[in-house]
């Protein structure tokens, strides 16, 4: 008796006060996922989708780390993307329109069509140096599923955004079936005028025009350096 006294002893029961405690923590772990209001879950997977890409870059955005940062389920993310292809390019539609939302708001500032189109190409840069990961994500074609009706809409503004900042339409020509009739002139100036400012775009956010700000008068920024490349590659559009 006195042995088996000892050894309940030894063994104390929790209290009623710890055991509570961990039921809690149990059931916050069993949760599926965080609770959003109908319709949220959505937009909060995009957002925190958004957050793996700036932090940790395209490598490391992935279903189960986008869940994470949302604080849901690993499933989550699959019932509304279907796949890693349906997740990123639904993120990529989410740049596009901001993106073309800058250039509009840029374009709109000014009234001389030589102005509008620096307008629009320091937005351009301004947008990329501002989200580096929503940028190289955008125009990574390749992880990019452009069936899908809101990245192809969105996608389709930008290049009529392009198309507009060169000054080859008025707003009343920029529709698709416009634009998927170009005259080789006119696909030339959008395509000069685009790997001009991509390609300075692309060198910015690489660090590969340190060298040159490097050499030039202390506080020169890369927005001076491209309003001076601009300024001295400027040519009419054909027609003018």
């Amino acid at each position: 008796m006195a042995k088996t006294e000892i050894i309940r002893r030894a063994r104390p029961r929790k209290s009623p006060s710890s055991a509570a405690k961990e039921r809690p923590r149990r059931a916050a772990s069993a949760k599926a996922e965080t609770p959003y209001h109908h319709g949220a879950l959505r937009e909060a997977l995009l957002k925190a989708a958004e957050r793996v890409l700036e932090r940790d870059g395209l490598a490391g955005l992935t279903l189960r780390a986008v869940a994470r940062e949302a604080g849901v389920s690993h499933a989550a993310p699959t019932h509304h993307f279907g796949d890693l292809t349906g997740l990123v390019s639904e993120l990529a539609a989410v740049g596009f329109r901001r993106f073309n939302a800058a250039m509009i708001a840029a374009r709109a500032s000014e009234t001389h069509p030589l102005m509008r189109g620096m307008a629009n190409a320091k937005a351009y840069v301004a947008y990329a140096q501002m989200h580096p990961g929503m940028y190289s994500l955008m125009f990574r074609s390749e992880r990019l599923d452009y069936s899908r009706p809101s990245l192809h809409e969105a996608a389709t503004a930008s290049f009529q955004g392009l198309a507009s900042s060169v000054g080859i339409f008025s707003p009343e020509q920029l529709t698709e079936s416009a634009l998927d009739a170009l005259s080789l002139d006119h696909a030339a100036v959008i395509a000069r005028n685009w790997s001009l400012v991509h390609g300075f775009t692309m060198l910015m956010l690489d660090g590969r025009l340190k060298d040159i700000l490097h050499r030039l008068p202390e506080g020169t920024t890369p927005e001076q350096l491209l309003v001076a490349i601009l300024k001295s590659t400027v040519a009419r559009p054909p027609g003018c």
